[in-house]
């Protein structure tokens, strides 16, 4: 009952990612961390379904007050992501999501991805930076 109302009074962004299963659009509320970098996504609640039909598709489309993107999603490892899990911690942790945060307090229970715009995608869905990403190598 509150994803509804937080998606219809824009208050956080949407995430909307295709099921496994069904191919049926889940849309949930997220918060978005911008870096200089990039935009990433977390999951405070830990392996979600949301997190797991991401992992499935690897792509989804994130809204905000009728503004749509497209993005690929790369799933980080090692240091970058408890870098941007510290980043996201900064903006977003208070209230509810830092008791999330302390409820799971491993940087491994918090899966993050990297939102890559799909116009910077490669033909075959790939971005050159996901490779040496994804393995936190450089």
């Amino acid at each position: 009952m509150i994803n509804p109302l937080v998606r219809w009074l824009g208050a956080a962004s949407t995430l909307h990612v295709p099921r496994r299963t069904t191919g049926a659009l889940q849309r949930v509320p997220v918060n978005v961390v911008e870096l200089a970098d990039a935009r990433y996504l977390v999951s405070v609640r830990g392996r979600t379904e949301w997190v797991r039909n991401l992992r499935a598709a690897g792509h989804c489309t994130v809204s905000r007050r009728g503004h749509r993107d497209r993005y690929q999603a790369v799933e980080l490892a090692g240091d970058r992501r408890e870098e941007v899990l510290a980043a996201y911690r900064a903006r977003w942790g208070t209230g509810q999501v830092r008791r999330l945060l302390d409820h799971l307090p491993d940087p491994d229970d918090h899966p993050v991805f990297r939102l890559v715009p799909l116009d910077r995608a490669t033909p075959d869905g790939q971005n050159p930076e996901s490779q040496a990403e994804a393995t936190g190598v450089d």
